[in-house]
């Protein structure tokens, strides 16, 4: 885990409601994981305190006056590009979700979210997963089923480019792709796809978490994915849920 083991997970937090962010920041500081190391209210006061340092992850509102979460992450990723993007806002559109998604967030979490729930999330996007609210899932899915590309010549269906989630469009070329998948790693996958943790998983096929990150790892390979979120997407569109 980027950092967690030996020092604290230094966080950005960028939300223009005052008092929203200073009570998020609030009860983050109480979790020992974890420091917030600036706050900011807009883009460019975001950019402004990443000239001073580079966080580890930055929880990033959309709703913001000037340039909106979603515009500005290509500018944060430019600034600091080590930093991980978790979304967190009362955006419910499949747009903005997509949008966040393509231009290089690792997470996309709505402010009904529990503090347990945040925080994990949090380390699970500092270890490389990406994160997406359980009831954004479906329209995850609708977002870019709809505007999934027609893969080129040669090229593998469920590949991915410029860090965009795609469902495959060929239903024969898809069933092939998953024939490669044991009837374990299908379960695997139906259950990432409907949002479940490792931990959940583990508990409803009766296997450690270990098995689980192999199984995850398995798959993605398989599929030539590169996170739990593509592969969430790539299963719904192949009727696994």
């Amino acid at each position: 885990m980027r950092g967690t083991s030996t020092k604290t997970v230094q966080l950005l937090v960028v939300d223009d409601h005052n008092l929203f962010r200073r009570g998020l920041v609030a009860l983050l500081s109480q979790d020992g994981r974890f420091e917030v190391a600036a706050e900011a209210g807009d883009i460019g006061e975001a950019l402004r305190c990443l000239e001073r340092s580079q966080p580890d992850l930055i929880l990033l509102d959309n709703h913001l006056p000037g340039v909106r979460g979603v515009d500005g992450i290509a500018a944060l990723k430019e600034a600091a590009p080590g930093t991980r993007i978790l979304m967190l806002t009362v955006s419910e559109n499949e747009d903005d979700l997509a949008a966040a998604l393509q231009a290089g967030a690792e997470g996309y979490l709505l402010k009904t979210v529990e503090l347990d729930h945040l925080s994990e999330s949090i380390i699970k996007v500092l270890d490389g997963e990406s994160v997406v609210s359980p009831e954004m899932m479906t329209k995850l899915v609708l977002a870019f089923r709809s505007k999934a590309p027609v893969p080129a010549s040669g090229e593998v269906p469920g590949e991915l480019s410029s860090g965009t989630v795609a469902v495959p469009p060929s239903a024969q070329q898809a069933d092939s792709v998953l024939a490669l998948l044991s009837g374990r790693e299908r379960e695997v996958l139906a259950l990432i796809a409907q949002g479940a943790s490792n931990k959940v998983i583990a508990r409803q096929l009766a296997i450690e978490q270990t098995t689980v990150k192999v199984h995850v790892q398995h798959i993605l390979r398989k599929l030539q994915l590169s996170s739990r979120v593509q592969a969430a997407v790539y299963a719904a569109g192949r009727d696994l849920l």
